[in-house]
């Protein structure tokens, strides 16, 4: 009788899961987030679907790219001067925690005129709530954080190739945890 209230136990622990991650877009899908190329970025996004909770993920050469989180006056005009947000590691995920547009450039000079930007816009969670994890296990933390007026909602985002695979690490704990129910 104990081993089946932890079996079931378990078995809803892992379903709880499955449905609080959000899915993971990589940006460019294979190529990354890069001005060579000829990226389509527009028809990256329109191509996903992009929903509260999930992350995008940005690939790319820090000696040479980064990326800007910026209002959509800046985005239209292509000025990263004064970014929401700045991330330059290289490998870096965000997590879309409203539902709205996002705004992303490159703020190497000349990149986002090349098209190196991304319109990614947000569709309210069909899951109901999820739980995200913060930035800084995801990846990297922007080099300058972004203000409490980024939750306010906002014009469109884009979003990219869903993985999974990044979050791996979190389902991998709560299994160990359950499996610790278990025996």
């Amino acid at each position: 009788m104990a081993a089946t209230k932890r079996s079931v136990g378990f078995v809803l622990m892992l379903a709880f899961v499955g449905v609080s991650l959000g899915a993971v877009h990589k940006v460019g899908d294979s190529t990354g987030w890069t001005s060579l190329g000829n990226i389509d970025y527009l028809k990256w996004a329109s191509s996903n679907t992009f929903h509260v909770g999930d992350s995008l993920l940005f690939e790319y050469n820090p000696q040479f790219h980064n990326v800007m989180q910026v209002t959509h006056n800046d985005y239209q005009s292509c000025n990263g001067t004064s970014a929401i947000a700045s991330y330059t590691s290289g490998s870096d995920s965000v997590t879309l925690k409203r539902p709205g547009h996002f705004y992303f450039l490159c703020g190497v000079p000349g990149h986002c005129q090349a098209s190196q930007k991304v319109d990614v816009l947000v569709k309210a969670s069909s899951k109901g709530p999820t739980a995200s994890p913060s930035p800084s296990t995801l990846g990297s933390s922007p080099a300058n954080p972004p203000s409490e007026t980024v939750g306010a909602p906002g014009p469109a985002q884009s979003s990219a190739l869903s993985l999974v695979s990044s979050k791996v690490s979190s389902l991998v704990a709560l299994c160990i945890v359950g499996f610790a129910f278990y025996f």
